[in-house]
């Protein structure tokens, strides 16, 4: 870690450079959990500034019994679970509503309004923000150890040390999520089974200002193809228990596991322009002087 200390070293000097590197090492990580907890690609992209500045402003504080990751990893769960300003946090959503949507038949009445677009780039487009939507019907709690286990696959005891619960509070959590989220995909996922179908839905999507043909945000964003563990899988001295090995295979083995398919994307936001911008202000200055 002495590269990384070397780092914040500078980071708290004032270098700007260095800040910048690392916000740049964690903003993909956050943006990737800020997306599943909230849904849309505006609301992850303005939760991911705000965690960056939180990340920045406690650096001070920061003890260095982690990796830097890590620490930035817990401040943005912590921050995206009491987040209010979203559109799901506005206009909340549940498996009731989701599945009486469907089964209305809704999208039969409606004309064709993809424009000349691209009808399987709009499937595309569709199928990952319903997933989202999906994840917003699962609580708070629920969601957290859902996309922790899920989708980025972390092991018992560190998405449960990162959330602050016991390894045996986090399985329980994570079992519940999937049970529920499970039972409606294969009832209405055609991912899993179930009787939607996004081809058909398109329209409808379109209508009802879900998706938008002439600006597909999730199909405009850059996708990632790195490890989606990322730096907390890595930090586990003694690697996965036999339990934890089998909540893993069993997390990929029902269908929610549809959910590890969905790629992982790049942050938009430039975090050196950003760091510059931080190192500017007197509120970083403030915040490494105290």
């Amino acid at each position: 870690m002495t590269d990384e200390n070397a780092l914040i070293d500078a980071a708290l000097a004032g270098d700007e450079k260095a800040l910048g590197e690392l916000l740049a090492s964690v903003q993909d990580q956050v943006f990737n959990l800020a997306l599943r907890m909230l849904g849309t690609v505006p609301d992850a992209e303005d939760a991911t500034q705000e965690v960056l500045v939180k990340a920045c402003t406690r650096l001070s504080g920061f003890r260095r019994e982690s990796a830097f990751s890590t620490w930035a990893f817990r401040i943005a769960l912590n921050h995206l679970a009491t987040y209010r300003k979203g559109l799901f946090a506005q206009r909340p959503v549940s498996f009731d509503v989701y599945g009486e949507d469907i089964a209305s038949g809704r999208e039969r009445d409606v004309p064709d309004l993809s424009g000349g677009a691209d009808r399987g780039l709009l499937e595309r487009e569709l199928k990952v923000s319903c997933m989202h939507g999906m994840l917003q019907c699962l609580d708070v709690e629920g969601r957290s150890a859902f996309v922790l286990g899920t989708m980025f696959k972390m092991d018992s005891r560190s998405a449960a040390d990162a959330l602050g619960i016991t390894p045996e509070a986090y399985r329980q959590r994570l079992s519940r999520a999937r049970a529920r989220m499970a039972a409606f995909l294969t009832t209405y996922c055609e991912a899993a089974g179930g009787s939607c179908r996004c081809a058909r839905r398109v329209d409808y999507a379109i209508a009802t200002r879900r998706i938008d043909p002439a600006r597909p945000g999730w199909q405009a964003l850059e996708t990632l193809s790195d490890d989606p563990t990322g730096a907390q899988g890595a930090e586990a001295d003694a690697g996965p228990s036999v339990e934890e090995r089998a909540d893993a295979m069993e997390a990929l083995d029902d269908a929610s596991g549809v959910f590890a398919s969905l790629p992982r994307y790049r942050c938009p936001a430039d975090a050196a322009a950003f760091a510059r911008n931080l190192v500017a202000s007197d509120v970083f200055a403030r915040a490494v002087s105290e």
